[in-house]
């Protein structure tokens, strides 16, 4: 730890204290594998004391790694061996060692999720490339990183209008609508430039579920090493851009378009007032590539601009294309949640890279509901695609009234209903309070509810989705617990500050 000018002290490694240092530099990475491209940025952070929160102040891009198309094997699994080289080769140059990495996060996002080996690769380059979160992104997710990355989130603030985000990849689109920073309204289908993947001499090499069913319904014939007709690939775009175009409208549905839907469809109340893209495609829509991959990008980028520009909203450029899901960097800070907590059994701790969900309670009344308890915890697990109870999550609150025998009763059991398919598992329940409440809750939970599951209640800690969090094991002099905050980091997100001062708790933890 050095001293510098102005009174400030920074450091760069983990035997810290953070109640005397003023600002955190650190170095971050982000991977994202996908069903069409594979890439990595390196970054550097500055994050700067709030209170008793650590916010991203500065972020310098080190370096971005060329764009490689995804490799796969003869079996169609993503090829492990050639992502392990060319993630070594990045590093490389990049002058970054794995153990340099303070923090980032690893997506697998659209058709290479679905891989068989995918949760493998996941694994295996968050353990080699540094302390990272491993996500492996689902429809939901992936739509609203787009979102943020691509900088639409932040242009529906600055310009207070109805931003649409439509991000083309390789295997799938996704769609989020966007208003006052928030991404109210999304949407994923089986539409990308990859789903009839072709070799140097235009014979296919790979057809994927959606390809398929969509050259039958235009007529078109295809099979691995043959050559298909040209007329008939043109159909089949066309095709493709029309099932998009009327997923993005929200209008009511065809069957076929419907089948092709991997989330709820968008309720298509009112029309954006702008459209951005982003997603490989992109690229081809904005003249920044005009080279093909042996895929239906290009062909595709005309056909649906096409569409776009005909229904009326305003076309922007999006400050991210190709590389708005890649996740730059992960804010990394610590915070300790003090004595009024509740851990049984101890041996709980510690806990790893738990996703964070933060759903809408209504919690002012007298008398809580625990349905509507229940009910908002379910879409907070619906929203972050954790819903299928695979595993723990830390469920973040802000507790509002009086902490009465009935109101923690109903709150406890409102929360251990909506979590039940996780709960139901034997997996933890954790909770995380911005108050001093988290022991009183603990104890209902366990000795009340007589909970059988493992029971971590915190307090003192402000959360947000895309957090994900450590906790570690109880601290001896003290009865605390060390907390880490692993944030996702959206690249020029203006408004990002701005969102972490209105979160901030009213009083330090």
């Amino acid at each position: 730890m050095t001293q510098t000018g102005g009174g400030r002290v920074f450091f760069s490694n983990v035997r810290r204290s953070l109640e005397l240092e003023d600002e955190i530099r650190l170095v971050s990475v982000g991977v994202d594998i996908g069903s069409s491209t594979s890439h990595l940025v390196f970054s550097r952070l500055l994050l700067e004391r709030l209170d008793n929160r650590y916010v991203v102040s500065e972020r310098v891009v080190l370096h971005e790694s060329e764009v490689l198309l995804t490799p796969y094997a003869a079996d169609q699994s993503i090829d492990a061996d050639a992502l392990r080289v060319f993630i070594d080769r990045q590093y490389e140059l990049a002058q970054v060692s794995p153990d340099q990495v303070d923090s980032g996060a690893l997506i697998l996002t659209g058709v290479a999720v679905r891989r068989s080996n995918a949760r493998a690769i996941g694994e295996l380059f968050a353990a080699r490339s540094g302390r990272f979160v491993a996500v492996s992104a689902g429809d939901a997710l992936e739509a609203t990183l787009a979102a943020f990355g691509s900088g639409t989130a932040a242009r529906s603030i600055r310009e207070g209008t109805r931003v649409m985000n439509i991000d083309i990849g390789g295997g799938t689109s996704k769609i989020a609508v966007c208003e006052g920073g928030a991404v109210v309204e999304l949407c994923a289908i089986d539409i990308g430039a990859r789903i009839v993947a072709l070799d140097a001499d235009g014979r296919v090499r790979r057809i994927e579920q959606a390809g398929a069913r969509l050259a039958a319904e235009v007529g078109l014939a295809l099979a691995i090493g043959a050559v298909p007709d040209a007329a008939g690939l043109q159909r089949l775009v066309e095709r493709m851009a029309e099932r998009l175009f009327e997923a993005l409208q929200g209008a009511a549905l065809s069957a076929e378009t419907a089948a092709l839907l991997r989330t709820e469809p968008l309720a298509g109340a009112r029309a954006p007032d702008v459209v951005c893209f982003s997603g490989g495609v992109s690229e081809y829509i904005y003249g920044r590539e005009t080279r093909a991959y042996g895929d239906l990008g290009p062909m595709l980028a005309h056909a649906i601009l096409q569409r776009v520009r005909a229904w009326g909203p305003r076309i922007e450029s999006p400050d991210q294309g190709i590389r708005a899901t890649v996740v730059g960097a992960s804010q990394y800070t610590i915070q300790v949640s003090g004595s009024t907590i509740f851990v049984e059994p101890q041996t709980t701790l510690p806990l790893r890279n738990l996703p964070v969900i933060t759903p809408a309670l209504p919690l002012d009344a007298e008398l809580l509901d625990v349905e509507a308890i229940a009910a908002g915890v379910r879409a907070a697990l619906r929203r972050m695609d954790l819903h299928v109870g695979e595993q723990a999550v830390a469920l973040c609150y802000r507790w509002q009234g009086s902490a009465s025998y009935a109101r923690l009763d109903a709150f406890c059991r409102g929360v251990a209903a909506g979590l039940s398919q996780i709960l139901d598992q034997g997996l933890p329940l954790v909770l995380v309070g911005d108050g001093d409440i988290g022991g009183l809750v603990g104890i209902h939970a366990h000795s009340e509810l007589q909970m059988a599951n493992p029971v971590v209640s915190i307090d003192g800690i402000v959360l947000q989705e895309f957090d994900f969090i450590d906790i570690g094991a109880l601290l001896e002099t003290s009865g605390a617990v060390p907390v880490v905050i692993k944030s996702l980091v959206f690249p020029q997100t203006a408004a990002l500050g701005r969102e972490e001062v209105q979160r901030r708790p009213s009083t330090p933890a």
